[in-house]
């Protein structure tokens, strides 16, 4: 059921927009008590959900007694990056999930309906598994709000992978990151149906009924002019994957660039409040790949990146086994026990890889050459590169240096996915 809709390719939806339609969708609710707000984290700061909880807490008040950041895999924030997505909100309410320890399993996603939708690829079963205080908290609204966009992993982000993936467990995420990488990254970004999305509705179909779900959607895509922010093009509210859909459809046309040819260079910036490790700074390979030609090159501008992963034992992972490709990873995972329990590692080490078709510079503002060049990049000196390719002055789309060679420049990978095909 849809409580709330409005979007399309023109809109741009202002903060009094948004709580405008947040108020008229939570009127409809009736009372409710006990409310739990699931937001992403700080890597996810342009999506408006910062915003969108801030102006949840204003309506409900001390009725909202918990919330809980969808880390996934991700580090807790802390107090200035919940000052800096959340103004106002207090801190004591905030909760941190704990994806190796503090989950529950509720069901399983049977390992036959795996096989089927992956081609025959992968026959293990999926544990269903979600934070302790989702589902045993006793709250009578849980309020989910996020960013509908290309995503690597679940092809289109958000709706159930905010409770399932970001409030999941160790093992469900490993075994969806790895998933979608064995089906093939490229037939999944952009693509809002797929078996990541498949197995994640099935476990919402058979075991979350019972969970009073709000979702909460937002789709934006990049101002025209490189640096001037985001436009809202889309605000979705509702209970059911009616919703998700609306929101995927307008992502589609917003978040989705085809080009008419092959790209020879690309320059990619990393916003460093966001991007502190290459786990999500790879980014701008996943967003990228389909549509750089053979031969090509990749520059990573990366002022913030100063680790691999942001779980210590995926950062000792990466490091050790590097993006060389799947060939390599693959034959990495039937020989090692350390990635046969680190799925989603050995998913990122294949979606992080250009396959050897085209060169990786990664330009990080922490890491050095020898680690870069370890985890299998080209390591790019960020000043000087910074210096030609100055984010400042640069549209997103063509350019061209001051000695005429042509690159394509993208302000944020977050924003979108490009694609030549």
């Amino acid at each position: 059921m849809i409580l709330y809709s409005s979007g399309s390719e023109q809109h741009n939806l202002t903060g009094e927009d948004l709580n405008r339609g947040l108020r008229e969708a939570f009127d409809k609710l009736g009372v409710r008590k006990k409310i739990l707000i699931i937001p992403p984290d700080i890597t996810r700061f342009h999506s408006r959900a910062g915003e969108i909880t801030r102006m949840s807490y204003d309506y409900f008040g001390h009725r909202v007694t918990d919330i809980l950041p969808a880390l996934g895999t991700h580090k807790p924030m802390n107090p200035d990056e919940l000052d800096t997505m959340f103004p106002g909100v207090p801190h004591h309410l905030f909760r941190i999930h704990d994806w190796r320890n503090d989950i529950v399993q509720i069901g399983e996603v049977p390992g036959e309906f795996i096989s089927s939708i992956s081609d025959g690829a992968l026959n293990y079963s999926w544990p269903v598994e979600i934070n302790k205080m989702v589902w045993e908290g006793g709250h009578d609204l849980i309020i989910s709000p996020g960013q509908v966009v290309p995503h690597e992993v679940i092809g289109m982000a958000n709706y159930n992978k905010n409770l399932l993936i970001g409030c999941g467990g160790a093992e469900s995420i490993n075994k969806s990151h790895f998933l979608g990488a064995v089906y093939g990254m490229e037939r999944i970004m952009g693509v809002a149906h797929n078996p990541v999305r498949q197995v994640l509705n099935y476990a919402s179909n058979h075991f979350l009924s019972q969970l009073p779900v709000l979702y909460v959607l937002t789709v934006l895509s990049a101002a025209p002019k490189s640096g001037s922010g985001m436009l809202t093009r889309g605000l979705f509210i509702g209970t059911t994957i009616d919703v998700f859909e609306a929101a995927a459809e307008l992502s589609r046309k917003v978040n989705i660039s085809h080009l008419d040819h092959p790209l020879q260079k690309v320059v990619v910036h990393l916003d460093k409040r966001e991007y502190r490790s290459t786990w999500l700074g790879n980014k701008s390979i996943y967003r990228t790949r389909m549509a750089i030609a053979d031969g090509g090159e990749l520059i990573v501008l990366a002022p913030g990146v100063k680790e691999f992963g942001e779980d210590p034992e995926i950062d000792r992972l990466i490091r050790k086994y590097g993006y060389h490709g799947t060939p390599a990873t693959l034959n990495a995972v039937k020989q090692n026990t350390d990635l046969q329990h680190n799925l989603s590692a050995a998913a990122h080490l294949i979606h992080g890889s250009s396959e050897g078709r085209f060169r990786i510079t990664y330009c990080p503002g922490h890491l050095s050459r020898q680690e870069i060049e370890n985890a299998g990049f080209s390591f790019g000196d960020l000043e000087s590169l910074t210096r030609q390719y100055n984010a400042e002055y640069l549209q997103d789309g063509y350019n061209r240096t001051d000695s005429g060679d042509e690159f394509y420049f993208i302000s944020n990978p977050a924003t979108g996915l490009w694609n030549c095909q």
